[in-house]
């Protein structure tokens, strides 16, 4: 490869980078003014989230005086590797640079290690509300990381590849069709953003009560530009689902490997519109269901799992359902 196109392939790269921490705040600032106008709110602007990380970045850090250099060093580690997570989806074009390290299994791997750090800058301080928090998210991440094993074998078992670019480019070649499989895998992927985004029905990001908190009872402690970069981490998760869900199941209009300028701009505006759409119905479904008790979330992630579950059989049985 010559030094032009090298050089035209790390920008486009980089482009991806920079285009997913500047929409994950746009994103959750769409899903909150939905929410807003389906209660008869005006709500808060599109851009409110920008202005909260910046308030944020402004204000001094308060610390607890038992916190050790785990419950500095973490809210910069979770956001390193979110980022690196959600650049690695293939978001308007397939083929780049480093997408042959966008593997499932490793942005499995990865988004795990942000939960581990998580839950223990949680532990650190040792409040009963960080203690409540990480030993709820611990239950629930045994609890979806099996589903997602599943749905990566299923997805793995029909495009032969558990490489990102690969899936994306054997879903959207035509040849796959309309599968019962693939429907329960995306069911159960839904199933499992939700948990790890901590969105209704397993939480609710805009209250909180004590009995029922997850995420929130997590960051309580943080303050300043730490808590800015958690948040800044947990919009890029959100995004980060959307775009496995887009790249995955709905990858029209993404640009192939070696494409022109011309393709991109075009998988741009695509990947802006299944964004938009993502909100909009993540929106509506909150609106539109009621938040589970917490002693009824393992049923919830254990439906995901019957479902990825089902799919890899139904394939097992038949390499054409």
């Amino acid at each position: 490869m010559n030094e032009p196109a090298s050089l035209w392939l790390l920008l486009v790269q980089f482009a991806q980078m920079s285009l997913v921490i500047c929409l994950a705040p746009l994103l959750t600032g769409l899903v909150r003014k939905v929410k807003a106008r389906l209660q008869r709110r005006r709500g808060p602007p599109l851009l409110q989230p920008y202005r909260d990380l910046r308030r944020l970045m402004l204000k001094q850090v308060v610390l607890a005086e038992n916190a050790s250099w785990l419950f500095r060093v973490v809210p910069y580690l979770m956001l390193s590797i979110t980022w690196v997570a959600a650049a690695l989806v293939p978001t308007f074009a397939t083929g780049l640079m480093f997408n042959w390290t966008g593997d499932l299994i490793a942005i499995a791997g990865l988004l795990g290690a942000a939960r581990f750090a998580q839950a223990l800058a949680a532990l650190d301080i040792g409040t009963s509300f960080g203690g409540i928090g990480s030993s709820r998210e611990v239950m629930f991440a045994s609890l979806a990381e099996p589903a997602t094993m599943m749905i990566i074998l299923c997805v793995a078992l029909v495009a032969g590849s558990t490489q990102l670019s690969t899936i994306a480019d054997h879903m959207a070649n035509g040849a796959v069709g309309l599968r019962v499989s693939l429907a329960l895998a995306l069911i159960a992927l839904i199933i499992v953003a939700l948990a790890e985004n901590a969105r209704i029905p397993v939480d609710n990001p805009a209250t909180h009560l004590e009995l029922t908190m997850v995420h929130e009872a997590m960051v309580l402690e943080y303050s300043g530009r730490h808590l800015a970069m958690i948040d800044l981490a947990a919009f890029l998760k959100l995004l980060l689902y959307l775009s496995l869900i887009g790249c995955i199941f709905f990858p029209f209009g993404i640009a192939q490997a070696g494409a022109g300028p011309e393709y991109y701009l075009i998988g741009l505006a695509f990947y802006v519109m299944k964004l938009m759409l993502g909100g909009v119905l993540l929106g509506v479904f909150e609106m539109s269901i009621a938040k589970l008790r917490v002693f009824r979330v393992p049923n919830f992630l254990g439906a995901g799992f019957m479902l990825g579950l089902l799919g890899v059989l139904l394939l097992y049985v038949s390499r054409g359902m």
